[in-house]
């Protein structure tokens, strides 16, 4: 016999928005609201309710769509401004009747960035999407119009990566970080989700409070296919959807002037061989940009064996470029801090924005969406009869497909429909590639929640 489940609390709800969110055009309004195939309806529906159910512990993209399936939004333009209309919205984003004004910022930050790219980026024929220029002005301008790039501030933005899939004393070692950072005053910029992209939130929230410091950063950065899988964290004051995935990685990069890697799984062993790739082209490789690895000391294993992976793939070339501070707070912190000192002196000579970093060269494979498909996963080069940055690139999409079939909903369907994707290529890389996704299973930073089945093969091995 099924067990038959309460239906979950729920509020109906007329808002005014705030915090940011600028007026928008009837266009813009008629755009939100279409919820015909190609309309933006669905796309602002799902972002909402992401960002509504903030805190679940569920990264499977369809779980709030099957808790809360009659949950609608619609932007109402009116005399005054707009208003948005939520019904049958989750109750936990309400106190005494009112919305929590933090989801209520996240809130508008969805409408705004959704209505932006929609009218000003896909449709307005400013930007040629096929160029890398085109691509960066686009990041460039997504970025502007959600006012987080801040002129005549000193270099202090630290992207924090790492998986939403962590355990506990993982994530106490965050927030330690987190902490350590907020005491040299620096911001914070992750993923927005939960695990490793919350802890060094939480920790710095403290330390910025105990040395009295205001207007402190906490932006979190995410894309459509994500955000409903890993909602955006409570501590996020500034949250930004980019389009896709690449330009999400290309925000980050050109929006941080250091990074620091936590334990994760194959998003956070994206991330990883997308700044490498980066670092490694030989436009960039006199360009300072620190870039740590680290986690307490029960996972110095995981750590060695990126290491073992990045080695045998890229090289000294590539693993030159980062630290490896196993279980040392205040020497993450002081690497970072003393890298971004770096950052700010090549960017004075330079006569570059702090706030943009426009040196970086990210080539166009780097730049192009790579869709989770079966051909295109089978399609990969990983074989070492190419530049190390561009073998670098292949990886990264190897595991941005791996990341597709786990948590995206397209991904989820075309593993459902067609059986996990194959992998190819060179026999050492593949076996390479097999013990760490093997040992990503074993030690469950796939999934937070039941039990994993892999969407992939590996073949060569």
């Amino acid at each position: 016999m099924s067990e038959i489940r309460s239906p979950l609390p729920t509020v109906n709800a007329r808002i005014s928005p705030r915090g940011g969110l600028d007026i928008l055009s009837r266009n813009e309004i008629a755009r939100l609201r279409d919820a015909s195939i190609g309309g933006m309806h669905e796309l602002l529906r799902r972002c909402a309710l992401a960002v509504l159910t903030t805190g679940s512990d569920s990264d499977d993209p369809r779980a709030a769509q099957q808790r809360y399936p009659d949950f609608d939004i619609e932007v109402l333009q009116q005399d005054r401004g707009i208003k948005i209309e939520l019904r049958n919205a989750p109750a936990m984003s309400f106190v005494d009747g009112e919305i929590i004004r933090g989801v209520a910022e996240l809130l508008y930050a969805v409408v705004r960035d959704i209505a932006y790219t929609a009218a000003e980026i896909n449709d307005s024929g400013k930007f040629d999407l096929s160029q890398g220029d085109g691509i960066t002005g686009a990041v460039f301008e997504i970025l502007r119009n959600a006012r987080v790039l801040r002129p005549h501030m000193d270099p202090n933005m630290v992207v924090c990566w790492g998986g939403h899939s962590i355990g506990r004393d993982e994530y106490n070692y965050t927030k330690k970080v987190g902490y350590e950072l907020g005491l040299r005053r620096l911001d914070i910029c992750t993923g927005c989700g939960p695990g490793a992209m919350k802890g060094p939130m939480k920790g710095a929230t403290i330390a910025h409070a105990k040395q009295r410091r205001s207007g402190n950063r906490y932006i979190g950065i995410t894309e459509p296919g994500i955000i409903a899988a890993e909602s955006p964290n409570p501590i996020v004051n500034h949250l930004v959807i980019m389009p896709d995935i690449e330009k999400r990685l290309e925000a980050f990069v050109r929006l941080g002037h250091g990074i620091i890697v936590f334990p994760g799984g194959v998003g956070t062993a994206e991330e990883i061989l997308y700044l490498l790739g980066l670092l490694t082209h030989p436009d960039n490789v006199d360009m300072p940009f620190p870039f740590v690895l680290t986690g307490p000391a029960a996972s110095a294993a995981y750590f060695e064996q990126i290491d073992q992976f990045l080695r045998l793939t890229l090289g000294d070339a590539a693993t030159s470029r980062y630290q490896i501070i196993v279980d040392d707070a205040p020497a993450v912190a002081a690497a970072m801090a003393k890298g971004i000192k770096k950052v700010r002196e090549q960017r004075l000579n330079n006569k570059d924005a702090f706030f943009f970093n426009w040196s970086l060269s990210v080539p166009t494979e780097f730049q192009q969406p790579f869709p989770p498909t079966h051909a295109a996963m089978a399609g990969l080069n990983l074989n070492r009869n190419q530049p190390v940055h561009r073998l670098a690139a292949d990886l990264r999409r190897a595991f941005s497909g791996i990341v597709g079939g786990n948590v995206k909903e397209e991904g989820m369907r075309a593993i459902e429909q067609f059986g996990p994707f194959e992998i190819h290529g060179d026999p050492e890389i593949m076996q390479a590639l097999d013990a760490l996704l093997r040992a990503f299973v074993d030690q469950r930073r796939m999934k937070m929640v039941g039990e994993y089945k892999p969407c992939y093969r590996v073949i060569g091995v």
